[in-house]
């Protein structure tokens, strides 16, 4: 029987959890399909695995303490042992889109300081090429309308993020501008690109990242690795 998208979400985080040894630092990524896995984590944690996790949202961390999920800080912490997380997009090469959730800074930060990166993601998350989703490009808010501007010259169509009405603000307080291009066949020269420009926080391309992405398809768990 073909698999939901809801129980593809489940049954990749039920496959991912083995990740997962004791006395090991987390990244915990955001969004739905993490929600799952926080959920398998912490039936873990209550049979008796002992781990720190490293939240890359607020959404997260609220519900990591609801589930009584042990936290850490990089106060303490200088290398995650691993970093799970989800995406919007994933291509042929494991190149990432994040950040349809907010918190493509944070989750960045704690990708970049994890040994290993492994994405969890239903197969309709899996593309030939980048760029049908929307790129979310993070912003300072003074003077976001001079940025989209620089952001259109390099072929951006920006719309600023609202929810509800009202201006979506990131975890750190900034802006997301969604940004449509007619193509993103060099996802790497395209985030330095974007980054060189004043007022740009960061990008929701995650290059060259991610070490093994776990998939749930109609047929079951694939696995890929760099």
């Amino acid at each position: 029987m073909a698999l939901i998208q809801d129980e593809k979400k489940k049954a990749v985080a039920k496959a991912a959890i083995d990740e997962i040894k004791h006395d090991m630092v987390i990244g915990l990524g955001s969004g739905t399909t993490i929600t799952y896995l926080l959920q398998e984590l912490a039936q873990r944690v209550k049979e008796g695995l002992s781990i720190q996790g490293i939240p890359s949202s607020k959404k997260t961390e609220k519900l990591a303490i609801k589930l009584n999920i042990p936290l850490a800080g990089f106060s303490e912490i200088k290398q995650l042992d691993i970093a799970i997380d989800g995406a919007d997009e994933i291509d042929e090469h494991l190149h990432l889109l994040k950040g349809g959730g907010g918190s493509l800074v944070r989750e960045k930060i704690v990708a970049s300081t994890a040994k290993k990166l492994v994405i969890i993601a239903d197969d309709s998350k899996s593309v030939k090429q980048l760029g049908a989703f929307p790129l979310p490009i993070e912003v300072v808010p003074f003077g976001w309308e001079a940025t989209a501007r620089k952001l259109a010259a390099l072929g951006a169509k920006s719309v600023l993020r609202k929810n509800n009405g009202k201006v979506f603000v990131s975890d750190n307080g900034n802006y997301i501008l969604d940004c449509t291009f007619d193509n993103i066949s060099q996802p790497q020269a395209l985030h330095e690109n974007i980054k060189q420009l004043v007022g740009v926080v960061e990008t929701g391309l995650f290059v060259g990242m991610a070490d093994k992405v776990i998939f749930a398809g109609h047929d079951g768990i694939t696995v890929h690795q760099r």
